[in-house]
């Protein structure tokens, strides 16, 4: 593949950090709200980072400290509503620019940490939402408003804030579009750290060097096995085969991260 020409994007800032791919949506004028040149700007975004094997980790924050994304760009929709462009929306992004979005990478298993900075709301919760770790400034806040549109969370906020906060809290915020603070999205799980804003780039870059510690097949097989098997139970869930453990129980990885610990040194991972 390829690789993606990061000054060829206009929509989204990407760039290459070592093992770290850092991805900024940039459009601060609009709070970083998603059009569809960014949806598809994303998707080959995505899709180089999934298949550069020199990249572990991705790092997602939007630019400016007002809002991490504002979600959808409604303009831009009820400008197309209005020239009759623009189909009748639901739950899914197949069939419409920038397909798979990051709501749809199921098969992900490379870790994805979201820094947020400001309004993450309908569209930029459920990227947060799509996230395995979200680490936000101690201002930035959450809603699903689409209720008050007219619209569905489609890309995955009914689905996932259902399974990753308490089902009744979920539902009120869902059916009302009430907006949750950091702190109280940190309490219902939903954030794992919330910070200063003058600390959010440092306390990103810590989850980031503590994976890059850790073996990136193991944290890849750990984030495929720990999403396959949420909803099984628990004896089919030892029993079933997993694509990416396959790959790191046979791997020098595997062999490497003992020896290390024996000789006393860090661990060389080759993701071989």
């Amino acid at each position: 593949m390829t690789q993606l020409d990061e000054g060829s994007l206009t929509r989204v800032r990407y760039a290459r950090d070592g093992r770290v791919a850092r991805v900024t949506l940039d459009r601060p004028a609009v709070r970083n709200a998603m059009d569809l040149a960014m949806h598809e700007e994303l998707a080959l975004v995505w899709d180089d980072f999934e298949h550069d094997d020199n990249l572990w980790v991705a790092v997602l924050t939007g630019a400016d400290n007002r809002a991490f994304c504002a979600g959808q760009d409604l303009k831009e929709l009820a400008a197309r509503v209005g020239a009759g462009s623009a189909g009748t929306s639901t739950f899914g992004s197949r069939d419409k620019p920038g397909w798979p979005r990051l709501t749809e990478r199921f098969n992900l298993a490379k870790p994805v940490i979201a820094g947020v900075n400001g309004h993450a709301y309908g569209g930029g919760f459920e990227l947060a939402l799509a996230c395995d770790i979200v680490i936000a400034a101690d201002h930035a806040t959450f809603a699903l408003p689409e209720a008050r549109l007219g619209l569905v969370p489609g890309a995955g906020g009914v689905f996932r804030l259902t399974r990753q906060a308490p089902y009744r809290i979920a539902l009120g915020h869902l059916l009302t579009g009430r907006p949750l603070p950091a702190a109280r999205a940190y309490e219902l799980g939903l954030v794992n750290e919330v910070v200063p804003a003058d600390q959010l780039n440092a306390c990103v870059d810590g989850w980031v060097r503590d994976i890059l510690r850790c073996a990136p097949l193991s944290v890849r097989a750990i984030k495929e096995a720990a999403a396959a098997s949420a909803a099984l139970p628990l004896e089919r869930a030892f029993a079933t085969r997993y694509a990416w453990e396959e790959r790191r129980m046979h791997s020098i990885d595997a062999i490497e991260g003992p020896r290390a610990f024996v000789d006393d040194r860090d661990p060389v991972w080759t993701c071989s």
